[in-house]
């Protein structure tokens, strides 16, 4: 198996992933490629819980809440964790302030409020979508777009800090940031039916695009977890459109 995939997969999972060699924060941005299939991987684990909680009748957004503490599991919540930093950092006017408190373990108001409306919508999203295919195709591809949407953002804004994830990981290169973004894409296209998904890819890209810009401005580069934020909202946009579309 490629070491890039055990690095991406070392680093995006909480699974026992054994690398060879010595692995640093710094051989992340070569693996930036392999992004969205480790997103994919976790994805149809998630999509098969929830695949499964539906066969059996488990009632409402039951599936699709099982489903998100799965893959919750799976990746320690690491992007969840950077949506919720990234809220809490908003509500501080100074810059550097805003940066300290991202690395602040607590969990303040606004951080908890975007968890759980994030949540509520991506389980919603789930639970309007028809059948019991559909849902867990739908869950495994926004997992893998939600990854691929971070190598191009590494590569587009320097880290906003001289220490930390960001500035230790570097950027990947422009090949492998368009590899990546390209890749998050292929899962929607191919599992759905392809105007739904057109119209959730767009919509998924563009309100990843405009945060990531948005956060950008705001803390003069990205950090972990601000790129952890753009893949949730890519990854929740995606659900919501092909929900809107597919419902």
């Amino acid at each position: 198996m490629p070491r890039r995939f055990l690095i991406a997969a070392l680093f995006l999972t909480r699974l026992p992933v054994r690398v060879g060699g010595t692995v640093r924060l710094g051989d992340l941005a070569a693996a930036a490629p392999f992004f969205p299939v480790v997103g994919l991987g976790v994805g149809a684990v998630g999509g098969s819980v929830l695949a499964l909680g539906l066969a059996v009748g488990l009632p409402f957004m039951a599936p699709a809440l099982l489903a998100l503490l799965t893959t919750a599991a799976l990746t320690g919540a690491l992007h969840e964790d950077g949506l919720a930093d990234t809220a809490d950092a908003l509500g501080v006017v100074d810059r550097h302030k805003a940066l300290a408190v991202m690395r602040d373990s607590r969990i303040g108001a606004y951080g908890a409020l975007a968890l759980l409306l994030a949540t509520l919508l991506k389980a919603t999203a789930l639970a309007g979508l028809p059948g019991t295919l559909a849902p867990a195709l739908a869950f495994a591809a926004a997992h893998a777009l939600g990854r691929g949407v971070v190598p191009p953002v590494m590569r587009l804004q320097p880290s906003a800090r001289s220490e930390g994830l960001a500035a230790a990981a570097g950027a990947p290169s422009r090949t492998g940031a368009l590899l990546a973004l390209g890749l998050g894409t292929v899962p929607a296209l191919v599992l759905l039916p392809a105007p739904a998904a057109l119209t959730a890819l767009a919509a998924a890209l563009a309100s990843g695009a405009v945060l990531a810009f948005l956060l950008g401005r705001r803390f003069s580069g990205c950090t972990g977890d601000t790129l952890g934020a753009v893949e949730q909202a890519a990854e929740t946009v995606l659900l919501l459109g092909l929900a809107a579309a597919l419902g």
